[in-house]
């Protein structure tokens, strides 16, 4: 039975029902594969019109949890969950995809060179009155669907083709240009989406966002990027592989 949709008129209508559908397919009432109920179906069961029928469906494929199939209807899309190996040797993220069946790409959102804002300064080591970086903010999609926000701040001086970044992987590019990336420090926590990442993302407001920030140093201990990644929790996981020093 269908949870009353009336209950926050803050919320579109539209919102509302595409959210209790999507509750039913993460709680696994739909199954990948199952189609879900026609627009009339639909219409009857929550007494809206098609026009809101419709645009709660649109939400659920711009999500990411279902897809149309002309002339048969709208169908549970398979959520596969993803891992990132954060792991020595290190292992990038695309090539980590590749090996996982998984087809990475990027669309840049931002990019621009700037003077670099103080902490980021202090983390990169930098002198406040001359420091260039180049700010990107860009969109990872794994099998063409965005499932993480990446900002970055990386050294304008180790760049000798800024425009290149818009269309690839920073850590491979950088080490492309002669800047291996030795060691990345991390940290992870959880949060959970606000309006713009949500609306990049694809996902409901305030759903759970995993935050992996990093800093990357190439030879002689130099700091050359730092910056964060916000990614679905419900699509992309890290795993971490610890060994005991025995030296």
């Amino acid at each position: 039975m269908p949870r009353s949709v009336s209950a926050n008129r803050q919320v579109p209508l539209h919102t509302r029902i595409s959210e209790q559908l999507r509750e039913q397919v993460l709680l696994g009432e739909f199954a990948p594969g199952d189609q879900l109920p026609s627009e009339h179906q639909l219409m009857e069961l929550f007494g809206v019109s098609r026009i809101t029928v419709r645009r709660a469906i649109a939400n659920l494929v711009n999500q990411g949890l279902a897809e149309t199939q002309q002339g048969k209807g709208v169908f549970v899309k398979e959520q596969r969950k993803v891992f990132y190996r954060l792991s020595n040797p290190m292992v990038f993220l695309e090539e980590d995809m590749a090996r996982q069946g998984v087809s990475c790409g990027i669309e840049n959102l931002v990019l621009e060179k700037m003077t670099a804002p103080s902490k980021v300064c202090q983390t990169l080591q930098l002198d406040p009155t001359t420091a260039d970086v180049y700010f990107q903010k860009k969109l990872f999609l794994l099998d063409g669907d965005p499932v993480a926000i990446d900002i970055t701040y990386t050294i304008a001086e180790v760049v000798p083709l800024g425009n290149e970044l818009a269309s690839r992987m920073t850590f491979p590019l950088l080490e492309q240009w002669g800047v291996p990336i030795e060691r990345i420090e991390t940290t992870l926590e959880c949060t959970h989406a606000d309006p713009p990442v949500a609306d990049y993302l694809n996902i409901a407001l305030g759903s759970p966002i995993l935050v992996y920030r990093y800093v990357a140093y190439t030879l002689n201990n130099r700091p050359v990027v730092c910056g964060e990644s916000l990614s679905r929790g419900d699509r992309l996981c890290y795993s971490v592989v610890l060994t005991k020093n025995h030296s």
